[in-house]
């Protein structure tokens, strides 16, 4: 079984954040993310078709950044956005990032 590594809430660093999410394949990401109540696949997260192997890159950025939390449900990857744990680690980060990312 595929193990994920996550960073523990404490582990989560605001340069690892802003590391992950200075790529915008990767903001793109969390941006389509964010606003689900329940897990996507990574295809579905995807912003446009890439090729399976920059997309696994991407989200294996943005987990070790602890930006998302990933579970494997059948042959399929679930995503979900970590915010509870970025916002209590860095308050309203993600949400102005994401905010002024197209300023």
């Amino acid at each position: 079984m595929v193990q994920f590594v996550h960073p523990a809430r404490q582990d989560i660093t605001l340069a690892g954040i802003l590391a992950a999410l200075a790529d915008p394949a990767r903001l793109m990401i969390v941006r389509g993310l964010i606003g689900q109540k329940d897990c996507m696949s990574c295809t579905q997260a995807a912003p446009c078709n890439m090729a399976k192997s920059t997309l696994s890159n991407h989200f294996r950025v943005l987990r070790e950044a602890g930006l998302i939390h990933t579970t494997k449900q059948g042959v399929e990857h679930r995503n979900a956005v970590r915010e509870a744990d970025i916002n209590a680690r860095f308050p309203g980060l993600l949400k102005s990032i994401l905010k002024h990312a197209d300023a």
